[in-house]
């Protein structure tokens, strides 16, 4: 997952414009220690705007958010600096300020009444369909934040919106035509699928083994922590339904759908007296922790876990490996109960024997053998292609829901994408443990239906404005200089 994000940041930046709003109801999450320079009070200034901490802090929080979110809940902050979400956070409000210099030198700006209904619309802060004071209020303490900063940084997003707004230019014609008729190409094939069942491989373990010698380090034991853990269960504490209502009132903010939406009481309810029972157990593991500590009570289990054992929480292990043996970490929650743990010995990762590694040894000699003589066989077969015994497809386009057989519809999607992104007539095209070898025998225009007309221009429309807003960044990175105050918001 982190090499995927990696390798496409440039698009997941984009996906981060309005920042203010995008993730209301997620917890606050700090991003560590930096050394500031000289101004206290920002972290960078760009043109004439400055960047302020507070607007980094909540950036860096949502970003977190996000990641995290796609990540299942797996992302620590070594994973984050890894990722380097700090400097992502700082370039979106860096480029964010450029646009906000050439509004401001263009006069582009935003009245109160526009804040005030832009706030008012946003469903997180609602209850029965109306704007609630209390539940923004709440949401604001809750990320401790100031009113006035929240709302800066929410008329900071629409006026980056009415800019950006001047960017949709209305599609051409010519333009619809154009990516109409790339998209509605069709071709007659002629296509061979191989698989490892066309080869006859056999295992030799001396060759096996020395696969392993050329990478032995690759195989390695995962690093083993041995825990003892005292339990803190919520289940069996007492609540009533007026603590459970006034706990849902104080945070309904952080009830909310997947797409933001706020969920109401009696959807929540089993989210909330979850929540409470903890919050109300907290003192109880806390003095659970102190006895714990004084040797008056003992471990209710010893586990030996490998690192990051979904058994405990991605917080709890970022919090373990920055202790050592003997110590005892405070109380956090797992599921619906607290665990105080105490870390009892660690097993650091160590190479493999190749007895102990042998299966997974053998699994990626297998894979690596397969694709070799798959792909040996597969230029054979195309030098030979017109003895090759072929299947010959009706005319298939681009975006074509069809099943090429032996494969199936994803793998056919995934074969026609690569062959119509392809500039040869005949070639080899591998797909997942299958190789296609193919010949595009026919090929013709298909019209473009209204439907599809429709799609087009959006699409169009959605290319046009991005590569314009990329030119427009690359101009304003000339325009407004940026000076940084603060070590590590840079690469």
């Amino acid at each position: 997952m982190i090499s995927w994000m990696q390798k496409h940041n440039r698009y997941l930046v984009w996906t981060i414009w309005v920042a203010t709003i995008t993730f209301i109801g997620a917890g606050f999450v700090g991003w560590g220690t930096y050394s500031y320079g000289t101004k206290a009070s920002a972290v960078a200034k760009v043109g004439e705007i400055e960047i302020s901490r507070s607007k980094l802090d909540m950036v860096y929080s949502n970003i977190y958010n996000q990641y995290n979110e796609m990540m299942q809940g797996q992302l620590d902050e070594a994973k984050a600096k890894e990722l380097g979400l700090v400097q992502r956070a700082f370039a979106t409000l860096a480029t964010q300020a450029k646009i906000l210099n050439f509004s401001k030198e263009m006069g582009i700006v935003v009245s109160d009444k526009e804040l005030a209904d832009q706030l008012q619309s946003i469903k997180s802060f609602q209850k029965d369909g109306k704007f609630d004071k209390s539940i923004y209020e709440g949401y604001l303490k809750n990320q401790r934040l100031k009113a006035k900063v929240f709302e800066s940084m929410l008329r900071d997003d629409l006026i980056i919106s009415k800019t950006l707004n001047l960017f949709n230019i209305p599609t051409l014609p010519l333009e619809v035509e154009t990516i109409g008729s790339a998209l509605n190409v069709a071709d007659k094939i002629a296509y061979k699928v191989l698989t490892p069942a066309d080869i006859n491989l056999t295992l030799d373990e001396s060759k096996i083994k020395s696969f392993w010698e050329t990478q032995k380090e690759s195989y390695m034991t995962p690093k083993t922590y041995v825990l003892s853990v005292v339990w803190t269960p919520s289940a069996d504490t007492q609540i009533n339904e007026d603590e459970i209502k006034s706990h849902y009132d104080t945070n309904s903010f952080n009830y909310i759908t997947a797409e933001g939406k706020q969920l109401s009481f009696d959807e929540a309810k089993e989210m909330v007296i979850k929540d409470l029972k903890l919050a109300k157990t907290k003192k109880t593991a806390q003095k659970d922790y102190i006895t714990f500590k004084k040797n008056e009570i003992q471990a209710q289990e010893s586990l030996k876990l490998s690192l990051n054992d979904p058994k405990l929480t991605a917080e709890l292990w970022t919090d373990i490996q920055l202790k050592g043996i003997n110590d005892i970490l405070k109380p956090k929650v797992v599921g619906d109960r607290y665990a105080t743990i105490k870390i009892d010995a660690i097993e650091e990762p160590k190479t493999m024997g190749f007895d102990e590694a042998k299966q997974l040894v053998t699994d990626a000699y297998r894979i690596q053998e397969q694709q070799n003589m798959l792909s040996k066989l597969a230029q054979t077969t195309l030098d030979n292609f017109r003895d090759a015994n072929a299947t010959v497809s009706d005319f298939v386009t681009f975006q074509q829901a069809v099943n090429l057989k032996p494969m199936n519809t994803e793998e056919s999607l995934q074969f026609l994408q690569k062959l119509f992104t392809s500039s040869k007539e005949k070639g080899i095209i591998a797909i997942s443990d299958k190789v296609i070898v193919y010949d595009i025998m026919e090929q013709k225009l298909l019209p473009v239906d209204a439907n599809q007309s429709t799609q087009i221009e959006k699409n169009v429309n959605q290319l046009k404005q991005n590569v314009f807003e990329s030119n427009f960044i690359r101009t304003l990175d000339e325009r407004y200089p940026t000076e940084v105050f603060m070590g590590g918001l840079t690469n």
